[in-house]
Order: C-alpha cells, then structure tokens, then sequence
C-alpha cells in the first residue's frame, strides 16, 4: 500500500523535533504534525542538563544552543530551600546546566529538523488513527480540510493528553493532582535583593528579553485546580504571603498554574503506535527533568526506529525502545514525588516545622561530596544505564560513553567520540590495532553504511577504558559493546556475534 511517508510523529514540542531530526538524519522520511499554527511562545522548561547537551554535542549541535544561553554549575534537587547540586563534578565535557529558554530550544531543533529533511506542517490535527497489519492511518485536519496520512509508523510526542496513547489503547496510570503552584514571566521585578524570595522557597530566574520568572506556591491557594487561570493579584498575594514583598512584579507576558499529577505510560511500544516525551510520563517539574527525559526518549527511539524501518534492525530491537526507556520513566516518575513532597509539606502548616527540619538535614547531607555526586548523577541523567543483553558482558556495556580525546594513528589527527558520532551510525572504536576488515556487515552498495570502524589512540585519564581494546558505540552514545580481548582470532569472533547482535545483515 501507498505510505505519505514512513514515521508521522505527531506534536512538535522538543521531544517530537529532536525524533524527526534523528529520523531524517537516518535518511527516513518523516512528517510532524503540529495543531498549533505558531510556536509555543511561551516556556515551560527552561534547562537542559548535562545529558542532553551531550546528545546534542553527539550530533554537533551543542554549540547552537550554548551561544543562546547561559550556563550554571547546577541546578535544585528538590526544594529551594536546600543547597542547588553541584554539576561540576561529573565527568563530562558538560559539567553544568544551560538555562535556555523552551521556545529557543524548540526553534533549534525545528531547525535542525527541517535541514535535514522533515516535513512539518503546522496547523494540523491528527483527529484519528488507527493501525493495521500495513502500517498506520492518520486523519488529518488542516487549513485545506481533511486528508488520510498513511505511514509505516506512528509516534505520539503529543502530551499529556495523547491522542496517539489513547489509540493504542495504552494505560496510563498514576497520581491524580493534589497541589498546584504558580509560574509567572514578568517584564518588570525588583533585581534589588532577589535573594530573599529565594530564601523562603521561591525560584526566581532571570530570563532572556529582560523577563524573570518566579515560581511561588501559596499555602491558602495551593489546593486551586490548575486549569484555574492565575491572575496577577493572585500572584503578588502569593509573593508577599511567601517572603513579605511582591517583588515589584508587573507587566506579566505568562502566568500559569502547574500540578503534580504523576502518570506513566504502561507501555511505550503497542505494534505501530510509539510514545514519548509527556504522552508517556509526566510529573511535577521539580528537578527539571521532564523536557530532558523526552529529548533522551527521542535519541533511544530514534536510530531504533529507523533501523526497523530501513530493514536493518535485528530481531527485537525496536522492542528494546520500551526495555530501556521504561524503567528510566519508573525511576524518574518516583523520584519526582518524593521531591514534590519535599515541596509540598513546608507549605502545610501541621507540617511546616518537621518539613523544614527534614530539608535542613538534606541540605547537610547535600553537602557531603559523594551524596552530591550520586543524586547530581541521577539528576543530570548522566548515570542513566540500560541493561546488557548478556549477563557476561563489560561492565561499560549500556553505559554512556564519556567524550574521550583520541588522536587518529593514520594522520595524527586529534578528535574526540562524540565528534565520531555526528552521523548518526554506530562507532566501532578499536584501541589497540586495526579492526577487522569484514566483520559481518551489510553491504555498503545496498544500504547506507551503518557502522563506522575507527582506530584511534584514547588520552586523558578515562579509568573505565584501562585495558578496553574496542568498543562498540551506538547512535545514542551508549555502549553496545565492550572488550578487553587481545588475541585476534577472539577479538573477531566477539566483534561479529556483537554487530549481529544489533544489526541484521540478511541480504
């Protein structure tokens, strides 16, 4: 059957973008669709953390966002009241958070996207889908009237309210929202002492076009259902009940009210039909973690996606989409509660002693270095591991690889890995002597090259890669392989079973 295209990834937030653009990237023809006509104005999210800028860095785009923002060495675990994490001690070549707004984000990646290939059309609706043993359909609604999309393929990057979860008849279970707080973009603040609306919980950031955003909780407002509009009396009240002065606030551009429903999808995977980003999980924003965790969605699903549907795919792969992301989901979802309790209870009154004790012991504990580093890791997502395939395998294997200086034996030319992954193919790094020249893959003149073999000297002192020979990279930075092997015969027979492991070679 005739397909418009082969992946329609429905919703153009950051999550959806940064898909479409590893799509294309892969060479798939993919179709976004928007309902809103315009971009998103305003900002939800405000920070990318340590792992997502690596991501972008794997594609050589980080430096398009650091020149529009602002690096800060941290960001807050849970309250405002305890000490921000330190990301400066993680071994990255991002040790730090860019604060950037989410519309900058969403143009750069809506950028990206279109360079590479996607088609993206905004103003249109998906109003129904369905799947079927050939693919999937779309009804579309847009300004010329309704038409039927067919793909082999279909992802929901559209929120919380998806319409693509729905049609794939995927549970969404969770928490209902039992507080709110409020969001407000001002173009006026009073920049004199903004130190002590921070002290008594609130979170103030200044904004690029001279707004700043505060983010206040109101104990005798904070059961209000967050589809109530804020006002910006509400606002001020809220500020002056928190720290004694409204801070000057006025001229808002955004007032908003967030909650802290906690869902997440049952299943990321239902045949054709794929989520990520909110329509798979969503949280009270504490730790800013959201934005983050679909943009890392996105790079998992998306050179899987296009192997399953450029044929190369080994058996299960796409499935492992669910495997890995799921349980990065679990674990985001839960720690998010916990951190919005430790929100939440200074608010109420019967708890407002007790709370503030607990987030005075967090703070001491914040401060002990390895305590630091173990929930900066967490936070950052640099920590994020998916589990080997064999219980045997390099303690590397599903770990992200750090971006290691290598100098290229051939020219003596210096690179570094991630600047080996800007094409999007899998890395099969040899540290110790020439590759193998024909280690079981697809031919070239069929389809596009799907592995690159480089020989390359490692500096630095990366401890993870002592006695390492190779290595294999996928797309998304993490380790598909890793060996210590040295006698050649060996050294071959694991490089094959690994590369058949993810990459079907039939002809």
């Amino acid at each position: 059957m005739h397909r418009d295209t082969d992946v329609l990834v429905v919703g153009a937030g950051p999550t959806g973008l940064l898909l479409a653009a590893e799509l294309a990237l892969a060479g798939v023809r993919t179709l976004v669709v928007e309902r809103r006509c315009e971009p998103q104005p305003n900002s939800r999210a405000l920070n990318l953390h340590p792992r997502s800028l690596e991501i972008l860095d794997q594609r050589g785009l980080a430096d398009r966002f650091l020149a529009l923002g602002r690096t800060v060495p941290g960001w807050q675990f849970a309250s405002t009241l305890t000490t921000p994490l330190d990301f400066s001690v993680l071994n990255s070549a991002h040790p730090h958070a860019l604060l950037l707004s989410q519309a900058r984000t969403e143009a750069l990646l809506e950028q990206r996207a279109a360079e590479l290939g996607a088609e993206i059309r905004r103003g249109h609706t998906v109003t129904d889908l369905w799947q079927d043993v050939g693919g999937i359909s779309a009804d579309v609604a847009g300004p010329d009237g309704h038409t039927t999309v067919r793909a082999e393929f279909a992802v929901g990057c559209d929120g919380a309210r998806s319409l693509v979860r729905r049609a794939a008849g995927i549970a969404f279970p969770g928490t209902r929202e039992t507080f709110t707080a409020m969001v407000g973009d001002f173009a006026d603040a009073d920049h004199g002492d903004l130190q002590r609306p921070r002290r008594h919980g609130v979170l103030v950031s200044r904004l690029e076009r001279g707004l700043t955003r505060f983010v206040v909780m109101d104990p005798a407002r904070m059961r209000t259902p967050s589809a109530e509009p804020v006002t910006l009396e509400e606002f001020r009240t809220a500020l002056l009940r928190a720290c004694g002065t409204d801070c000057g606030v006025a001229r808002p551009r955004w007032l908003s009210r967030f909650g802290n429903a906690t869902r997440l999808a049952e299943r990321y995977r239902s045949g054709r039909l794929l989520l990520a980003g909110d329509a798979a999980h969503i949280h009270f924003p504490v730790g800013a973690q959201g934005l983050n965790t679909g943009l890392q969605d996105a790079m998992n699903l998306g050179w899987k996606l296009a192997a399953e549907v450029q044929g190369w795919a080994a058996p299960g792969l796409l499935d492992t989409y669910h495997g890995e992301r799921h349980p990065v989901g679990e674990e985001v979802t839960a720690r998010t509660e916990a951190q919005a309790l430790l929100v939440e209870l200074p608010q109420v009154e019967q708890y407002r002693r007790p709370a503030r004790l607990l987030c005075e012991l967090l703070d001491a504990l914040l401060g002990l270095d390895q305590v630091n580093r173990y929930l900066a890791g967490l936070l950052s997502a640099l920590d994020t591991a998916y589990p080997p395939q064999d219980a045997a395998a390099h303690p590397l294997t599903g770990r992200r690889i750090p971006d290691i200086p290598l100098t290229l034996p051939a020219d003596g030319r210096r690179t570094r890995v991630h600047s080996l992954l800007h094409d999007g193919t899998m890395l099969l790094l040899s540290l110790a002597g020439a590759p193998d020249a024909s280690p079981c893959l697809p031919s070239p003149a069929v389809r596009p090259l799907l592995v690159r073999a480089v020989t390359a000297t490692a500096h630095g002192d990366e401890d993870a890669l002592l006695g390492v020979t190779e290595v294999l990279v996928r797309p998304d930075g993490h380790v598909a392989w890793a060996t210590e092997t040295k006698d050649p015969r060996e050294l071959h027979a694991e490089r094959t079973h690994a590369l058949n492991s993810w990459i079907c070679t039939a002809q």
